[in-house]
């Protein structure tokens, strides 16, 4: 089976993989998980065969992508799916803004700068979890 990584208006079942993923695993509470950015964010859902593996978002306002709420179910992990989805949140938003931004949780540092992003600025914290700026040119 493949796996698939295209835009969609399917909000339902991305918020489903984010509940999954940030409320459930990672204990975020729900009131910080939904916001009201979701309604005018671009949404990619990953697939695989029939299933809904991964999903990310995509703000786009002042020139900058801000990349955000990217999660991968724990059976995809460690297989390149995160990254494929980083990549195409990058192509989408090429032509639509000049920078791309994410909030990366800090033990995800690496995993994004291999991607190409740089950190910016002090760790902070969100919902609890430490999380660092990090950007790069489109």
């Amino acid at each position: 089976m493949s796996t698939t990584i295209s835009l969609t208006d399917d909000i339902v079942t991305c918020r489903a993989l984010r509940r999954q993923v940030f409320i459930e695993e990672q204990g975020v509470s729900e009131a910080d998980e939904i916001d009201d950015l979701d309604d005018v964010s671009l949404h990619l859902l990953a697939m695989e065969g029939a299933n809904a593996v991964g999903s990310a978002r995509i703000y786009i306002a002042s020139g900058v992508a801000k990349i955000g709420r990217v999660c991968v179910i724990k059976s995809m992990r460690g297989t390149g799916l995160g990254a494929a989805l980083i990549h195409k949140a990058l192509e989408v938003s090429r032509g639509k803004a000049k920078q791309a931004r994410l909030g990366a949780q800090v033990h995800a540092l690496g995993f994004y700068q291999r991607l190409g992003f740089d950190p910016v600025g002090q760790v902070y914290d969100d919902a609890g979890i430490p999380h660092r700026e990090m950007v790069r040119d489109l």
